[in-house]
């Protein structure tokens, strides 16, 4: 098939599954709305089944006699079954508050839901999947080989085989990133999918690209049993949204409406999340998250964000969410069972309803399958499970195909994060020659940060002198489109040399330095020594060179666009402390835009993937949001928390230095925000901090920023002309 159409097929895969969610949600409006009306005026006790909650009940080793008994005053008499309970205060101990929780009466619980969370998380990665609809979904260990995630993360073995899944890829208790463990995912070994319930299930290889052991990630052991949640009940999801950093929305979800195979909840969820583990209080998976409910016009057709019918074209950010849909787990088990598996595709798919540690199949990769060996496995009811050397990929008639795959271009983006510091790895084994050559540019950028700090800071002089001079044949007077054509000419023709984009040794030692003698996050205002950034970044230069020299012994074999695409996605996973005020995914990360100093900024790697792609936007209620370190971000895009002058400056320079090659993407920076630049660059005047990374860009590109040597000239150019 070709890419067009099966890209055209996906979109009109996707459309149809947020159809689906969406009329399933509509037809139990009234359901859920009695639901609702019951938690809030008796709880979760009532609003489901007596059934139900009578096997929540038992879960949690108890039964109605002592639920009631804490739902009333404590020392109130509760009759069940003709007895009489009487729960005085001092026996409400720390083994029934997750009781107490479900009633509702006490939010408090034991310090070791926290730290059994940190661990049960270990076992949730970043899928990424490069190439043609290639993008970024979550997903989680199931068994000591399997790994967990929707139909429309994983559609197919052949999208499968061009995926691989990112364990630790966190923010670490310090604050700084961790490297994540990265391994690629063996659909040849394993791979099972099924449309309808939107889920795949795949085989991972058991070393990571450096080695690490699949084993120390864990897996989540799975529960067929009834009773795990219960209408009213608050869920724990672990994810990595938009591709970002492993996060969590922490009891602040509740269960809404229970159906037959899915549940509903209200939650904070993104694209990039599907395929996320959805817990209770006990950290048991009880769903499968898969979609997002959207909001809908009359006639059932997804809405986007301002109203307006959303198209595939317009991006899954731009769709307006109403809750959020997962699959019941038991219903994913149930189906898993069913499919006729035998050798070692059964023994692989067995390991995931064992409830104990499984060893995992020796501590060596396993060799991959010959695609030759393939033979075919008849199912009971008509399906097929393509086998090879024990390997099975299923196609089951009306059930499991090949369908739906999210192309998610989104960045990574994450919450703000403290000062990043990523310890020195271990030289990579047999890599001497990628540890020798990052050190070298490490002791080259800390050797130019102490030459360049024996001079002034700022020459406030001489460098008034060279912007007389720069601007010597400009005539300010003119105005309009003229005085913008004439800056734009300037710009590019004076723009030379064109240094790469390489901020360890462009930016840190002397370029974005404070006067201070520290760094400060562009968005945050957080500060950092000079040397802590180089040896951050140093540390993912050594990681993400070794990969690309594994990239480079396939290229051969996976062809230059899969090449250029899986390398996209390696930055994207290991981002330096570096932030682009216009997004590099609007340039298409293309020279000289990528490596031009000006809109280049110190930012710690949480506001940097926080702000993500997220055009500049001003937020009327900023001052009194509750908001993250890095600012504030809704669909609608993203203020910083500092720095608005500098970025709006930097922006309006990309504007005039490169015309029309932003704006033309709903979302990038369309012109009608071209107000809130302009608003903050003359709420913000230019400081000397400022004037000293112009002065030092224009000694090292040659060009210099008009908006901070003529901060007065903003209002007289006519920048509309620099939109497609």
């Amino acid at each position: 098939m070709a890419t067009a159409e099966l890209a055209s097929r996906r979109e009109s895969d996707y459309l149809s599954q947020l159809t689906m969610a969406a009329t399933r949600y509509e037809n139990r409006t009234e359901r859920r709305e009695r639901n609702r009306a019951v938690l809030e005026t008796r709880g979760p006790l009532y609003a489901d089944t007596p059934e139900r909650v009578e096997k929540r009940l038992a879960r949690l080793g108890t039964d109605w006699a002592m639920a009631r008994a804490i739902e009333r005053t404590p020392t109130e008499p509760a009759s069940s079954a003709g007895s009489t309970l009487r729960l005085p205060p001092e026996n409400v101990t720390s083994e029934m508050l997750g009781l107490e929780r479900l009633i509702g009466r006490n939010n408090l619980t034991p310090i070791a839901f926290l730290e059994e969370g940190v661990q049960v998380s270990r076992s949730v990665g970043r899928i990424t999947v490069s190439g043609p609809g290639g993008g970024h979904g979550t997903g989680f260990m199931v068994s000591p080989s399997l790994l967990l995630t929707n139909n429309h993360v994983l559609p197919g073995a052949q999208e499968a085989d061009r995926g691989r899944v990112a364990f630790a890829f966190q923010d670490g208790v310090d604050g700084g990133p961790l490297v994540p463990a990265v391994f690629p995912l063996e659909p040849l070994r394993f791979f099972v999918t099924d449309r309808a319930l939107d889920f795949s299930l795949v085989a991972v290889a058991p070393r990571g690209a450096q080695g690490e052991a699949l084993a120390s990630f864990g897996r989540l052991v799975l529960s067929e049993a009834q009773g795990k949640v219960v209408i009213g009940e608050y869920v724990n999801i672990v994810q990595h949204p938009r591709g970002e950093p492993k996060q969590i929305a922490l009891r602040d979800n509740r269960v809404v409406d229970l159906l037959d195979r899915f549940l509903h909840y209200e939650s904070d969820t993104r694209e990039g999340s599907s395929g996320s583990a959805v817990f209770n209080d006990q950290w048991e998976v009880v769903a499968l998250h898969h979609s997002a409910v959207p909001k809908t016009d009359a006639e059932g057709r997804p809405l986007s964000v301002d109203g307006t019918v959303w198209r595939p074209e317009m991006g899954e950010q731009q769709l307006a969410w109403r809750a959020n849909e997962g699959v019941r787990i038991s219903r994913v088990l149930e189906a898993l069972r069913a499919i006729p598996l035998t050798g070692e595709a059964a023994r692989l798919r067995d390991e995931v309803f064992t409830t104990g540690l499984v060893p995992s199949p020796g501590e060596s990769a396993p060799p991959v399958p010959s695609p030759l060996g393939t033979s075919t496995l008849p199912g009971t009811d008509g399906s097929q499970a393509r086998a090879a050397d024990g390997a099975a990929q299923l196609t089951i008639p009306l059930r499991i195909t090949l369908g739906l795959g999210l192309g998610l271009d989104a960045p990574l983006s994450s919450s703000a994060a403290p000062a990043p510091t990523v310890a020195p790895q271990p030289p990579p084994a047999g890599r001497p020659d990628i540890v020798s050559a990052v050190e070298k540019d490490v002791d080259a950028a800390l050797t130019s940060h102490r030459l360049a700090q024996q001079g002034p800071y700022y020459d406030r002089t001489a460098d008034i002198a060279a912007r007389d001079a720069y601007y010597a044949d400009v005539d300010p007077g003119s105005g309009g489109g003229a005085l913008r054509d004439a800056l734009t000419g300037l710009l590019t023709e004076t723009h030379g040399p064109r240094p790469r984009y390489k901020p360890m040794s462009m930016v840190y030692p002397w370029v974005d330095l404070h006067k201070d003698g520290r760094l400060r996050s562009i968005y945050s205002g957080k500060d950092f020594s000079v040397e802590e950034l180089i040896r951050a970044d140093a540390a993912v230069a050594e990681a993400r060179l070794a990969r690309v020299q594994e990239l480079l012994l396939r290229e051969s074999t996976a062809g230059p666009a899969e090449f250029e695409a899986e390398f996209d996605a390696l930055e994207a996973s290991m981002p330096f402390n570096c932030e682009h005020v216009v997004p590099q995914s609007w340039f298409a990360r293309k020279e000289p835009m990528r490596g031009d100093l000006h809109h280049l900024f110190a930012c710690e790697v949480g506001c940097n993937s926080f702000r993500g792609n997220f055009p500049y936007f001003d937020f009327p209620d900023f001052d009194e949001a509750v908001r993250e370190d890095c600012g504030m971000r809704e669909d609608v895009g993203f203020e910083p928390e500092e720095g608005r002058g500098a970025v709006a400056r930097a922006t309006l320079y990309f504007l005039l230095r490169y015309p029309g090659q932003v704006g033309d993407a709903a979302r990038e920076f369309p012109a009608e925000r071209l107000p809130v630049l302009l608003k903050w660059h003359e709420g913000e005047a230019v400081s000397e901090y400022e004037l000293h990374r112009n002065a030092t860009i224009a000694e090292v590109q040659g060009n210099r920023n008009p908006l901070i040597d003529h901060p007065e000239w903003a209002r007289a150019i006519d920048f509309t002309g620099v939109w497609p």
